[in-house]
């Protein structure tokens, strides 16, 4: 292995409630109601995918879906900077694999500007060689194309890279991308069958170890 690929939300930061409740905000002003198992469905989707999704399967009038996407984009930056924290044994995991000389990635759903304000939030700004959104990609997660650029502008083949996910549709987007899959999926869905094609299942990154990255 010569490079650790994280994804962001769910992994690096702690900002699954805060999307659910991001979610249920936004929507809810062009009238869809959603639940939190809802929102858990479109986990680890780009924004433009999700909503997307929702308007196929409850048109709105009114709002575009350009500007549904601008509204939860900019719900999410706030709530970042207000209540954003780091999942538990991120700051271990980033020592663990510099330690063992990886180069480190970013591969995300998440815009860009969500990208910055996480980063910054946790005070993670100078730690990735290279941040990667798939919002700069044809198709978004389960698809692996934000993987294999991301591994590509590292320097690396997808078979020499780890990727950490927590969500189903990025658990299937590192294995599409030929890299070995760590997951580390909430835990109230850590026995759901969907993770069980990942190389390794973890209820926390503090379980994360040496061997595990080689």
């Amino acid at each position: 292995m010569r490079a650790l690929i994280f994804d962001m939300d769910g992994v690096l930061v702690d900002s699954e409630p805060l999307w659910r409740l991001a979610e249920r905000q936004v929507f809810a002003e062009v009238g869809l109601e959603l639940t939190d198992a809802d929102c858990e469905r479109t986990m680890g989707m780009r924004t433009d995918e999700v909503i997307e999704h929702w308007f196929r399967l409850s048109p709105w009038e009114g709002a575009t879906l350009a500007e549904v996407e601008a509204q939860l984009q900019g719900r999410m930056r706030e709530l970042i900077a207000e209540q954003a924290t780091a999942m538990p044994g991120v700051e271990e995991s980033i020592a663990m694999a510099r330690a063992q000389g990886l180069a480190l990635g970013l591969a995300t759903s998440s815009a860009p500007p969500l990208i910055e304000a996480v980063l910054t939030t946790l005070g993670l700004g100078d730690v990735f060689e290279i941040t990667h959104s798939a919002i700069e990609e044809e198709m978004g997660k389960p698809h692996p194309a934000v993987f294999l650029t991301t591994a590509r502008l590292l320097g690396f083949e997808p078979a020499e890279c780890v990727a950490i996910e927590d969500s189903m549709a990025g658990v299937r987007s590192g294995i599409a991308a030929g890299m070995r899959v760590i997951a580390v999926p909430p835990p109230h869905l850590f026995d759901d069958a969907g993770y069980d094609a990942a190389d390794i299942k973890l209820h926390s990154l503090k379980e994360l170890t040496p061997d595990m990255l080689r």
